[in-house]
């Protein structure tokens, strides 16, 4: 019997580690979910056990071949793209993985700034806002240089984690746009290139290759086509902009909802950067003006406080329907006001202690409330990156709230003149990073994806 072609992705986020496989019409033939214990660095801070994660990429590859179920044309790498591999000239990593949460000195970030423009324009220029954390992953390169000066001199390569799992298979030292443009300090925007600090600094990066990049890997004596690894938030918006005719604002909802938007190319300013937006590239280095808001975490946060104090189960919200009288109701009796926000967005945690639910009758109501007004701020956070001259059509919800007929009918409502599609693609950072490298193999066809 044929073996069956398919492209193999690891998918490596920060809980869940996960092996799926795209048959020749990119649909997941096979999924396989894995959990590791995490470890701690040398400070103590919490971060991924990547020798367990080396050990276990080569053991599923190496297992796959040998199962001799399917035949693995070509493999690639979704991963979260704020962490760093640090490679001696031997190739060995001479430090762990460091969690992209972990604080740095803001020192160190203060001093940069201070010699390429101040704090405004260099975050600006960077498309990057400033967060004192490994978050801003080219102040890690300034961190190790500080606190390990004489290990920093045994650095050889540096690797943005996608591109250190592909390197493990590869040997190739690599980089690619999407990982380096987003939220790194070490891409210039105005020029395109890695900023003027990077070259005074001596770091030595390796230029940005294409995302279709294929470099072979031998595994089991088989020769793989492997790609360079795509970060994670760029990799969810390449089935879009594959398959979408008309040009699209994604909504991607969960803990966070990230608004992207790839067709505005205005600079960022200032005041969007001190709204939470950034840019990031996609795989053509196109820019993709992003804003973000904790819209999932409110609303987990609101549901718990609302169960207690009417006694619903957990998943009772999940039951309440759009009710365009209620609706009006509400909109009537509050108008603009934030019952569920005293104190705003960032006074959020010490705000829901004052929130007063006595003025609601019952759950259904007090919940349709909350929705509106979680819907409110999520439109603010969409309108950040909608240009003057706005030339989208279509706007597509992804993630948990895509499943909320509340938030879409209100959403749509607002954005009357597009079109709002719920969509239901679900593992896109995974086919992303499958879809990046299709053009490479035979047989494989990217136009049979469905995005709603």
């Amino acid at each position: 019997m044929e073996k069956q072609n398919v492209i193999a992705v690891f998918d490596i986020g920060k809980t869940n580690k996960k092996l799926l496989l795209f048959d020749e019409q990119m649909k997941v033939v096979e999924q396989r979910e894995d959990k590791f214990p995490t470890t701690t660095d040398e400070d103590g801070f919490e971060c991924d056990d990547i020798e367990i994660i080396e050990q276990w990429l080569m053991f599923s590859i190496k297992n796959l071949l040998k199962e001799g179920k399917y035949s693995v044309k070509a493999l690639n790498f979704s991963t979260y793209g704020a962490s760093l591999a640090f490679l001696n000239k031997e190739g060995e990593r001479l430090t762990p993985i460091y969690n992209y949460l972990k604080e740095i000195d803001t020192s160190i970030q203060d001093k940069l700034f201070e010699r390429y423009g101040g704090e405004s324009e260099f975050c600006r220029q960077t498309a990057s806002p400033a967060l004192g954390l490994m978050l801003n992953s080219g102040i890690q390169l300034l961190w190790f240089k500080q606190k390990y000066p004489e290990l920093a001199k045994e650095v050889e390569a540096v690797l943005h984690f996608p591109q250190y799992l592909s390197y493990l298979f590869t040997n190739k030292i690599s980089s690619e746009p999407t990982s380096i443009g987003c939220h790194t300090f070490m891409w210039d925007f105005d020029n395109m290139q890695y900023h003027r600090w990077v070259k005074d600094e001596g770091l030595k990066l390796p230029e940005p290759v294409n995302n279709d990049t294929v470099y072979p890997a031998i595994v089991k004596g088989k020769e793989i086509k492997t790609g360079v690894g795509i970060h994670d938030s760029s990799a969810s918006l390449v089935p879009y902009i594959d398959n979408s005719k008309d040009k699209f604002i994604l909504v991607s909802t969960g803990t966070w909802c990230i608004s992207m938007n790839p067709y505005n190319d205005e600079p960022l300013t200032s005041e969007q950067l001190m709204s939470d937006c950034l840019c990031f590239l996609t795989p053509q280095k196109q820019q993709v003006k992003s804003s973000r808001l904790f819209m999932g975490y409110f609303h987990e946060k609101l549901v718990e406080k609302l169960n207690v104090h009417f006694g619903a189960d957990a998943d009772y919200f999940k039951t309440i329907p759009y009710q365009p009288e209620l609706i009006q109701l509400l909109k009537n009796k509050y108008q603009d006001a934030k019952c569920f926000f005293p104190l705003g967005i960032k006074g959020f945690d010490e705000g829901i202690n004052e929130i007063d639910l006595s003025g609601f009758k019952d759950f259904d109501e007090a919940y349709t409330q909350m929705v509106i007004e979680l819907t409110s701020l999520c439109i603010e956070s969409i309108a950040l990156i909608i240009p003057e001259n706005d030339e989208t059509e279509v706007l597509y919800v992804s993630g948990g709230f895509a499943r909320n007929p509340i938030y879409i009918k209100l959403l749509a409502d607002h954005f009357s003149s597009k079109k709002v599609f719920t969509s239901e693609i679900d593992n896109a950072s995974a086919l992303g990073a499958a879809l990046v490298i299709a053009d490479q193999l035979d047989g494989f066809d990217k136009t049979k994806i469905q995005l709603t």
